[in-house]
């Protein structure tokens, strides 16, 4: 059986990977005028939070912890610049994480 801690990172996952698959972006809801200055990573650095906005309006402020997971499964994510709610039009959106590895078979 799987243990609690398990379920939740899948389940974490599972969130993750339905938000992006609406090519959300990523929307810094802590500094509202942030125009690209600089990137994600330094953002989350200073402490700002950040957001994945969808293509239907939709916010969800990302949590620590989904920060921690996103970085591990879409790290080209917190490469990109920054940008506030005031520029989500200007914002790119996020890159689409690199394909899961599978695993070969025994033969």
């Amino acid at each position: 059986m799987w243990s609690r801690r398990t379920i939740w990172l899948l389940l974490a996952l599972a969130l993750f990977w339905a938000s992006a698959a609406l090519a959300g972006k990523l929307i810094c809801v802590s500094d509202e005028k942030l125009r690209g200055q600089m990137s994600v990573e330094n953002c989350l650095e200073k402490g700002e939070r950040f957001a994945v906005l969808d293509d239907y309006g939709a916010v969800r402020i990302l949590s620590p912890e989904e920060i921690r997971l996103m970085k591990r499964t879409n790290p080209e994510a917190f490469q990109q610049p920054a940008y506030g709610i005031m520029y989500q039009k200007e914002a790119p959106e996020l890159p689409k994480p690199p394909p899961l590895a599978v695993p070969k078979l025994a033969q």
